[in-house]
């Protein structure tokens, strides 16, 4: 019998309201890897919460909620022992007209953690709450840009409201991509699809069409560069797409946004065929809408799913592991922090 995933998800304030979620991998060396490196990780990892559920107008983790978390990080580290300031602080109603200072913000992030081959001096002396910290500033940063962007589309065309479920552990181990699992390129590698599931990017960096999207196409300067990585990694970890169907030979506006894309990557020399850039999502997977929602629409799923943005258990193949926490718990941070003591203490192994 083909492997299915099963991922129960409730609601995180009324805790014993749950939904089942079935997930059915694909026939693709890369889905099947992908889930035997996920029943290695659930039993040995706990997943985040922090920053899962994305772009989710009407959940519980607010932007009152979030702005807190991410004036609270700022001012952990400005209270620090590293000697750095950050004078930016993020309010529901400015973020609203324009979310701008998020850049500003994450530009201190990445100061502050530098790269995956290359840890600042800033995170190496950082003490564990300040690590934490350093971290909230990326992750909230992303979260927050992501509901920005819903609650105004909500209000001019709910049907595009993007929704999506970052699916990550803390500490999960990576493994390098084989030449089998990229895939081969088509003008439609970029479609994202409803409850599809796609390989989660497992590293630090940026990918080619996020520059070109996030930073106005800029010409691909060594400096521009240094910022961008390709993808060399996957791991247990997935996302899921929530929102509707983005599809390149149906929506104009996609397509024209793609071929701006390709062309500005050929003006900068980059052969997008070429599998060592792997252009475009790495789907692994597709939900059961039908037997998760009775049902395949979208006004159907998004309530559901709305009332329910906490992962409570996931189980494939009779491995099984039950997350029985969440952010509203009081102690979260410290949960969180007591997790991510092991490879906070590597990261400064080099000081001691």
């Amino acid at each position: 019998m083909p492997s299915q995933v099963k991922m129960i998800l409730r609601n995180p304030v009324q805790k014993h309201s749950t939904v089942e979620v079935i997930i059915r991998p694909y026939d693709t060396p890369l889905a099947q890897d992908w889930i035997a490196a996920l029943k290695n990780l659930l039993p040995r990892n706990k997943i985040e919460k922090n920053f899962c559920f994305m772009g989710f107008p009407n959940g519980a983790r607010s932007l009152e909620f979030l702005c807190d978390q991410l004036n609270q990080a700022i001012h952990t580290i400005n209270q620090s022992d590293l000697n750095y300031s950050i004078w930016e602080r993020v309010t529901p109603d400015e973020l609203m007209q324009d979310k701008t200072v998020l850049n500003y913000v994450h530009n201190h992030f990445e100061v502050l953690q530098g790269t995956v081959h290359s840890l600042s001096d800033h995170y190496r002396q950082a003490d564990y709450q300040t690590k934490y910290a350093i971290r909230q500033l990326n992750t909230v940063c992303h979260e927050l840009e992501s509901l920005v962007l819903s609650k105004l589309r909500e209000r001019t065309a709910p049907e595009w409201v993007r929704l999506s479920q970052i699916n990550t552990w803390l500490n999960a181990p990576r493994h390098v991509l084989q030449p089998q699992h990229r895939r081969p390129w088509s003008i439609d590698c970029y479609d994202r699809h409803l409850g599809e599931v796609y390989m989660h990017w497992a590293q630090i960096g940026k990918t080619l069409f996020e520059v070109y999207r996030d930073e106005g196409a800029p010409e691909l300067t060594e400096t521009v560069c240094e910022a961008i990585t390709h993808l060399e990694y996957y791991s247990g970890e997935f996302d899921i797409e929530w929102g509707n169907d983005i599809r390149y030979d149906s929506h104009d506006w996609w397509q024209f946004e793609i071929d701006g894309f390709y062309d500005w990557l050929t003006a900068n020399n980059i052969d997008w065929h070429d599998p060592k850039y792997s252009i475009g999502h790495l789907p692994i997977a597709q939900v059961d809408l039908a037997a998760s929602f009775g049902s395949a629409d979208y006004q159907v799923i998004w309530p559901i799913l709305s009332d329910h943005l906490d992962v409570y258990r996931i189980e494939v193949d009779g491995v099984s592991a039950t997350y029985d926490y969440c952010w509203t718990d009081s102690d979260y941070q410290q949960q969180q922090i007591q997790q991510l003591k092991p490879g906070y203490d590597y990261s400064s192994k080099e000081l001691t």
